[in-house]
């Protein structure tokens, strides 16, 4: 049997290696025959994530599993090693991902009902090219529209676990955050006269959050 220390230390090391977040399930693998319960798995994870706490990187749980990595504090000095602009969208886009994470799982067509445009074709393949949305299902009905859905890709972005997290749309500071968030830098697009309320804020929170995790897009070692 593996001596804890050690299996903390094998689990630190897939962890920082690893490319992409690693679940319960994955990091069983690495004790091979070893009768390691997934229960135990978790413990060790949570005494690594507390040896992190006054570390740069840090170890957070997501929708895929658990990965590393930097703390927001640090994202100021790893800016300095790519000073390209993090990728702005456009508030269309920003609303329609809104749209399809608060109220999936939705057709095209209850998106161009909620916001009072057609939905453009571009801005659902441009979720679905970043990883954000995928067709989750049909509607019944004539066409069988497909249903939109957000991915784990979406929340692991988003540095989320679940979709129960994603943060509520009624705060005085989403009501307020426009201006904070600069939207004037975003791409113009012609859909972005017509909107309702609580779509405008939805996305707002969703760009928010979006922006604070693509800083950490290099966090993996």
């Amino acid at each position: 049997m593996t001596h804890e220390q050690d299996a903390i230390k094998i689990i630190e090391t897939a962890l920082l290696c690893a490319p992409t977040a690693m679940s319960v399930n994955s990091l069983h693998k690495l004790f091979g025959d070893e009768e390691v319960a997934p229960e135990q798995i978790k413990v060790w994870l949570e005494t690594l994530q507390q040896c992190w706490l006054d570390r740069g990187l840090e170890l957070v749980e997501v929708s895929s599993g658990w990965r590393f990595q930097s703390r927001t504090s640090m994202q100021r000095f790893l800016e300095r090693l790519n000073p390209e602009p993090t990728p702005k969208y456009s508030r269309a886009v920003l609303e329609t991902l809104a749209i399809i994470a608060w109220k999936q799982p939705v057709t095209r067509g209850d998106i161009e009902d909620i916001r009072g445009v057609t939905v453009s074709t571009q801005i659902i393949r441009t979720l679905e090219e970043r990883g954000w949305i995928e067709v989750i299902g049909h509607r019944d009905g004539p066409g069988r529209p497909g249903l939109l859905g957000t991915t784990r890709q979406f929340l692991d972005d988003l540095g989320l676990h679940a979709l129960d997290e994603l943060p509520p749309v009624t705060t005085p500071e989403v009501e307020t955050s426009d201006a904070l968030l600069g939207f004037a830098s975003a791409p113009a697009d012609q859909e972005t006269n017509t909107t309702t309320t609580e779509s405008e804020l939805e996305s707002l929170v969703l760009e928010e959050n979006l922006s604070e995790q693509s800083k950490l897009e290099d966090r993996h070692l």
